[in-house]
């Protein structure tokens, strides 16, 4: 009777090479705190609160904004009822309409590499500058044709400098008077700002930034695009690009839902290609815009 063959020690290496090299895999795509979460979903009762991401649908996929080639960033004005987005290559800040046509454009003259916009309140604005980590505040009129960032309030923070992974999105909270930072990556951050933009001229100007490494190191992502401040729930929404997904953050930054951005998810036909920005208008719409110059609509499906 034969005797089973052993293993040999040459198989036995290249299968623990593999299996090393799949952990590591699944560790650097954050695939189990993922698997994790969706888990945890599936047994937990729904919260109230929740804006509930899974419940969207995609209705408008991937449509051609004409005239653009690297938009990045997106934020909704609730007193125009319009959206904000802004260009790198040929700075710029672009007024679109909600189905993703351009209303207006207005260059932007010494802002570095923009890649965030934000509204404030009517007419005001937050631009961030990635690569000098600047954040600028600018005021935008109806016949507006150009912004000159050296004629605007402006703040350094330098904090985590990295060429090229600095400020990529930014969130405003009117009641609380936060402004959220995004840090791309290494590390991957999320900065609370109070007091800038500055608000009161007879106050005096004192800026505070605080950041929560326990809610950060909860987001189980690769990198962050953009961000999105709930004011009816107090969430906020965080995108990220390589892991093509939204997540949702109640306040103590708990992830609550996410939302997919993958093909066959959402409704979605093919991949998002690489979002950049994300805005959710007063009805609960979500807006996402993808390089080069996709548009996307996603709306909450009814019961």
């Amino acid at each position: 009777m034969r005797r089973l063959a052993r293993p040999k020690p040459l198989f036995l290496m290249l299968l623990a090479i593999v299996l090393t090299a799949l952990i590591a895999t699944g560790q650097y795509l954050r695939l189990y705190e993922r698997a994790w979460f969706n888990l945890n979903t599936r047994w937990q009762p729904i919260n109230e609160q929740a804006i509930a991401l899974d419940q969207y649908r995609v209705t408008i996929e991937a449509q051609v904004i004409e005239g653009l080639d690297d938009v990045s960033a997106l934020t909704f004005d609730p007193v125009r009822k319009s959206l904000f987005t802004v260009t790198n290559k040929n700075a710029e800040l672009i007024e679109l309409s909600l189905d993703g046509k351009i209303l207006r454009r207005v260059a932007l003259i010494g802002f570095g590499d923009p890649e965030a916009v934000e509204f404030i309140s009517e007419d005001i604005y937050v631009i961030s500058d990635e690569r000098q980590q600047r954040l600028i505040k600018i005021h935008l009129d109806e016949d507006t044709r150009f912004l000159d960032a050296a004629d605007a309030e402006q703040m350094t923070l330098g904090v985590h400098m990295s060429k090229n992974k600095g400020f990529e999105g930014l969130a405003y909270d009117s009641v609380g008077k936060r402004l959220f930072v995004a840090k791309e990556r290494d590390p991957m951050l999320i900065y609370e700002v109070q007091g800038f933009p500055h608000h009161n001229s007879e106050k005096s100007y004192a800026v505070h930034v605080i950041n929560n490494p326990k809610r950060d190191a909860g987001l189980f992502v690769r990198d962050l695009s953009s961000l999105q401040y709930d004011e009816r729930s107090g969430h906020l929404l965080a995108l990220s690009d390589e892991s093509r997904l939204i997540i949702e953050l109640d306040i103590d930054g708990k992830p609550l839902s996410t939302l997919s951005l993958s093909k066959g998810r959402q409704g979605l036909q093919k991949n998002v290609p690489q979002a950049e920005g994300i805005a959710m208008d007063d009805d609960g719409t979500l807006y996402l815009v993808s390089e080069p110059n996709l548009f996307y609509v996603f709306e909450k499906a009814q019961p």
